[in-house]
């Protein structure tokens, strides 16, 4: 067996398991699970009509490249949300769902045969595949802590040189899982300054990109032209599952510098990573069209709306700028035994922030915090988040003043 295989962790949800496993919640209260980020809203019926007059696609073997009606949809996408004209021959790859990208495209991209061992940097707390991708390439994990000084962002600044010669890939997740962080120019800039210094590419996570409340957040295309700049080294990740409420599809695409695609593209041909005809001609419906993610994005705004009022009295949280997640601060900060008292006493499941992030650099940025997933129908959003008020007020009660 691949002895890389032993460096990797347990996933958060695997932990969460073992958490809860003996507790025992009370049987008259239904479970609520906002612990994990998979949509509930109803997939659209435009792409449900696609799929069904698509079906003679499941006949044919398609094209790792996917169709040029995909490419082309994906590309008018980014050129409408982002103000970026991209070539959909070369500049353009379908792939099944962003996290199977962001593994694969670590494989592609990492060098482990030097003398140094490669290193990728990634947010922390994170996405567990970031870690994974990484370790499984023989590449070295380095962590940058988020926290809540620093608006949840990563410290560019706070990254040793010794470090920065050694990256081959940093990994961006904004919007942020789970805090809904967003990069803005000024650390897109100095991002893009420190890869044209030191050769590594940036890796751009944006699944959460079209869950938002204000203004569109900033991403790495649209931010390379605001500087005026190629898209050299840089390729950004995205998806339907989030926007368009079709996890079950697995269907995104990457987008950005031509060579590192075009050797992307001879891994996946080997890699054996096509997308189904079927699933690409619903997801040419579902980048076309806007009305259903309008839609989308109302809901959880309405959400969140309903749920911060009941929630900021008793727990340290705020509306995050993108994403459907709270982050959330716990009274004692311990937010494994939050969760699991949460659970036992409430039937309310919700993520220990500590099991999305590891301990770097003297913390881990995520104790104390738990991850709340706004994704259930808006009453029952509203039902747990009045047990966790409960919860709460019950636990403050019992604390010796």
């Amino acid at each position: 067996m691949n002895p890389r295989l032993d460096q990797l962790h347990p996933y958060p949800f695997q932990r969460l398991a073992a958490l809860l496993a003996d507790a025992k919640p009370p049987a008259s209260l239904p479970h609520i699970s906002l612990a994990m980020g998979e949509p509930k809203h109803p997939a659209p019926q435009l792409v449900k009509d696609a799929l069904c007059a698509n079906l003679a696609g499941l006949s044919g073997y398609p094209a790792t490249q996917g169709t040029p009606a995909l490419r082309q949809a994906c590309a008018d996408w980014a050129e409408r949300r982002y103000g970026v004209r991209l070539d959909p021959a070369s500049e353009v790859l379908p792939v099944n769902g962003s996290r199977e990208a962001l593994f694969s495209l670590t494989q592609c991209l990492i060098d482990a045969g030097g003398a140094a061992k490669p290193v990728v940097v990634s947010p922390n707390p994170f996405y567990q595949i970031y870690e994974g991708a990484a370790l499984l390439a023989g590449a070295e994990p380095h962590y940058l802590n988020c926290e809540a000084e620093n608006r949840f962002q990563p410290d560019w600044d706070g990254v040793p040189d010794e470090v920065w010669r050694r990256a081959q890939l940093v990994i961006v997740c904004s919007p942020g899982n789970p805090t809904g962080a967003v990069m803005d120019l000024a650390a897109w800039d100095k991002l893009f300054a420190l890869s044209d210094r030191y050769g590594f590419v940036i890796a751009s996570d944006e699944c959460y990109s079209e869950i938002y409340f204000d203004q569109p957040p900033l991403g790495g295309l649209s931010a390379a032209r605001a500087l005026g700049r190629g898209l050299e080294r840089l390729v950004m990740l995205t998806s339907l599952s989030k926007r368009s409420n079709v996890p079950g599809m697995r269907s995104g695409f990457v987008a950005g510098d031509a060579a590192i695609l075009k050797q992307f593209l001879l891994y996946r041909t080997y890699h054996g990573s096509a997308m189904s005809l079927t699933v690409q001609a619903a997801s040419v419906a579902a980048w076309n069209d806007e009305a259903h993610v309008e839609s989308n994005r109302a809901a959880y705004a309405a959400k969140f709306a309903a749920v911060l009022p009941l929630l900021q009295p008793v727990l340290e949280v705020e509306r995050p700028e993108a994403g459907f997640y709270l982050w959330a601060k716990v009274p004692d900060g311990d937010d494994a035994a939050f969760a699991r008292a949460l659970f036992q006493q409430r039937h309310v499941t919700v993520l220990p922030g500590s099991y999305l992030a590891r301990d770097a650099h003297g913390a881990n940025p995520g104790r104390g915090y738990v991850r709340i997933a706004l994704v259930a129908e808006q009453a029952e959003c509203v039902a747990a988040a009045q047990r966790i008020v409960e919860f709460t007020q019950t636990q403050r009660a019992a604390t010796p003043a």
